[in-house]
């Protein structure tokens, strides 16, 4: 997946999950130079323009892609069920992801796809394995273990 896509994805998630998530969680524009995000308004306080100017990119995102409405519900569902540390989780792996390069993407691919298919304790065995591979190791084993294939819509289906 090129790197711009992955960026968009990334940000789409995390856009939709601040559009749709309770008003405490969305966050506020970027503070002016030196300011704090303590300092800033709560999204009640936010003036209309502000909010005008958090919403329109999500906004532009779904009026220009009709047929990925229903998977931006759900990451929205998702996100909204999620505890503080799940969603501080998801961060975290969404920024690990951009610094990524595509050799290690298809990795992580091949790796998920193949830990998809185990139960807890053969997932748990197969990272720990990973961990202590070399980088030749994993790069023979994503080779041996392929990621599955993408579906036509480009998007692997939701459990």
């Amino acid at each position: 997946m090129p790197r711009l896509a992955t960026l968009r994805f990334a940000g789409l998630a995390l856009a939709v999950g601040v559009v749709f998530a309770a008003p405490a969680f969305a966050a506020p524009p970027p503070p002016p130079a030196g300011a704090s995000a303590a300092n800033l308004p709560k999204w009640e306080q936010l003036s209309q323009a502000q909010r005008e100017q958090l919403i329109a990119p999500m906004r532009d995102r779904w009026n220009n892609a009709p047929e990925e409405r229903e998977r931006m519900l759900e990451h929205a569902r998702r996100w909204q069920q999620m505890s503080p540390d799940e969603r501080q989780d998801a961060r975290r792996g969404m920024k690990r992801w951009e610094h990524l390069n595509p050799e290690e993407r298809g990795q992580m691919r091949a790796l998920y796809g193949k830990m998809r298919g185990l139960d807890d304790n053969a997932r748990r065995a197969l990272m720990e394995k990973w961990r202590t591979m070399t980088p030749d190791q994993r790069r023979a084993w994503a080779q041996a273990n392929p990621a599955p294939p993408k579906p036509e819509g480009g998007r692997p289906p939701r459990d």
